[in-house]
């Protein structure tokens, strides 16, 4: 068959929908300035769809060094790869101020955290080794075991008992092939907002031989007493091996890191493809990710004003009676009961008639019959912000339970789209 025949066929699990929901629930357009409160559409909505947890992405200081970062430099400086021509001071800086924060004798800088996870893998294991991965890992890291040689195991998530018999049967194979262990997880996992069980698998080192590679995207600036992230939240941010994160949660950027001792990070500066063969990070990004970084440490407030608001908004639901799962972190996932034209008309109510934009998530992404509302709390919302969304949310809830959107009531989603 025809390649292009047979894609026009089959447009993927996601992609089945594109007709009926592409421009309104796949690829919609948030306009103005980054803020809680934005315009679709048109007209104002608040947003809880915006992974700008500290609220730096618009704060007037991160403006002014992104500006005048760029006037300076433009967008293209340094040209070229970091090994051949676009090392710079600056990203030696960056890096040495990463490294100096999550604690870890050094970090490489990463021009995008979804490559450079997958990329890490791939670096750091061979064909005798194996990866021992929980099953709720993000996508990034299942592409990087993709294109690892290694065997791999997988636990159900959190699952320690479970994760002990991988590592039995790992390390056994391991040693049988000459090879080593890689354990991954994540310190909060973004879609539920549960911790990975960093503590517990911490421990599992004293009997087992294996290093420890921890995403936490979700973690860094909003964990821990300093905002380190969840390795400082279980007091085990030393015996994490391989510490990641990106720019694009609580730096409100574009770029990543991953930390470790100098002869790994060495290594790694000199043998992650995604990096050795893509172009350096632009200056202005690299100054701007130095000020992000110094307002992530100096300033605790912006996360103390996070918490506030998400301890309101969880408590606040959860009093409600709405189901939030075990989440101990900001993102805050609400489930709900019902198939795809319910989870439709749901939504629609939501940003139509109670100017309430978060993102939904629906088979196969979750369970069959499932409704999960995904929203991200950031430092820019505040107390009334979560009041109007749970009132919302109660209306939203009734109709839902009533079977008021079980048919199709409200226009078609072509006229919607802008």
């Amino acid at each position: 068959m025809d390649i292009f025949e047979r894609i026009t066929k089959n447009r993927g699990p996601i992609g089945q929908y594109q007709k009926a929901g592409h421009g309104y629930f796949a690829f919609p357009k948030l306009e103005g300035e980054i803020s809680a409160h934005m315009k679709f559409r048109g007209k104002e909505v608040l947003t809880w769809s915006l992974n700008n947890y500290l609220g730096l992405g618009n704060h007037p200081e991160v403006r002014k060094a992104d500006a005048a970062a760029a006037a300076e430099y433009g967008m293209a400086y340094p040209m070229g790869a970091r090994m051949m021509s676009g090392q710079t001071r600056k990203h030696e800086e960056l890096e040495q101020a990463l490294a100096s924060f999550v604690q870890k004798e050094d970090a490489f800088l990463l021009n995008y955290g979804y490559q450079g996870m997958s990329s890490i893998i791939d670096a750091v294991t061979t064909r005798n080794d194996v990866i021992v991965y929980d099953s709720e890992a993000h996508a990034c890291i299942l592409d990087g075991m993709r294109m690892s040689l290694a065997k791999r195991f997988v636990f159900p998530h959190n699952n320690m008992e479970n994760l002990e018999k991988q590592l039995e049967r790992a390390v056994k194979r391991a040693d049988q092939q000459g090879g080593g262990v890689l354990v991954i997880t994540e310190g909060v996992f973004g879609m539920a907002g549960d911790l990975g069980n960093l503590k517990a698998v911490c421990d599992l080192k004293k009997k087992y031989d294996f290093r420890l590679l921890v995403d936490d995207a979700h973690g860094f600036g909003t964990m821990g007493a300093t905002g380190m992230g969840t390795g400082e939240h279980f007091g085990v941010q030393d015996e994490i091996d391989l510490y990641f994160s990106t720019f694009a949660k609580s730096m409100a950027g574009i770029g990543g890191f991953v930390a470790s001792g100098k002869d790994v990070v060495d290594y790694l500066r000199y043998n992650m493809r995604s990096q050795t063969y893509a172009k350096s990070l632009p200056m202005p990004m690299v100054i701007g990710a130095l000020k992000r970084l110094e307002m992530l440490r100096t300033m605790p407030e912006l996360r103390e004003n996070l918490w506030n608001v998400v301890n309101a908004l969880q408590s606040g639901l959860r009093e409600a009676g709405f189901d939030i799962g075990a989440t101990e972190s900001p993102v805050t996932p609400v489930y709900m009961r019902g198939g795809i034209i319910e989870a439709t008309n749901l939504i629609l109510d939501l940003r139509e008639n109670h100017n309430i934009f978060c993102s939904v998530v629906i088979y196969p992404v979750v369970p069959k019959g499932d409704i999960l509302l995904r929203l991200i709390p950031t430092a820019m919302h505040n107390l009334e912000d979560v009041k109007e969304t749970i009132t919302a949310f109660n209306i939203c809830r009734a109709k839902l339970q009533a079977g008021e959107y079980e048919s199709e009531t409200f226009q078609d989603i072509s006229a919607l789209r802008v």
